[in-house]
């Protein structure tokens, strides 16, 4: 038995489709976010987005909010004195969405991946990227997936990056 669809897709009529998914996706604002760098007055969107459930950690230099996803990932951000999140830190089975965890450092984030990439294509293993402003760690394997990301100019005054994790 052989069965054949044939599609007849007028491209106007794509292009119009393509242009309105864009807009909504547009819609909803990536600043709406927890994101590296960003304000805490968002922690709450994000447990609602990721599906999670949220504790929240107390310390006399940072506060940590914990979130983890149905799916068993973890995200944790760091919350410095004056409400912003100088560092954000996962794991579990999945990656969650960088692209939203580091907000305005992802372009910087993924130019260095990037760089590394092209210098060095068979390259395997953990990614450590150090660039100014930004530090990035991560690693895994299928299922086990792990990553650090901080900005060193915003960790509070006494905190050790060890305690990051």
């Amino acid at each position: 038995m052989d069965i054949t669809i044939n599609l007849k897709i007028d491209s106007g009529k794509l292009s119009v489709v393509l242009v309105t998914i864009a807009l909504v996706l547009f819609a909803f604002p990536l600043s709406a976010l927890a994101v590296l760098g960003g304000d805490v007055t968002s922690v709450h969107s994000d447990k609602v987005r990721m599906k999670g459930t949220l504790r929240s950690t107390h310390t006399e230099i940072y506060t940590v909010h914990e979130i983890l996803s149905p799916n068993g990932t973890t995200v944790r951000e760091y919350i410095s004195p004056n409400g912003k999140i100088f560092a954000v830190v996962w794991h579990g089975p999945f990656i969650p969405n960088l692209r939203e965890l580091f907000g305005q450092y992802f372009e910087q984030y993924s130019k260095a991946a990037q760089t590394r990439n092209s210098i060095r294509p068979h390259m395997r293993g953990p990614l450590l990227i150090q660039e100014p402003g930004l530090v990035v760690q991560t690693g895994g394997h299928m299922r086990a997936y792990f990553g650090k990301a901080y900005i060193p100019g915003m960790v509070p005054q006494g905190v050790h990056i060890e305690e990051i994790q």
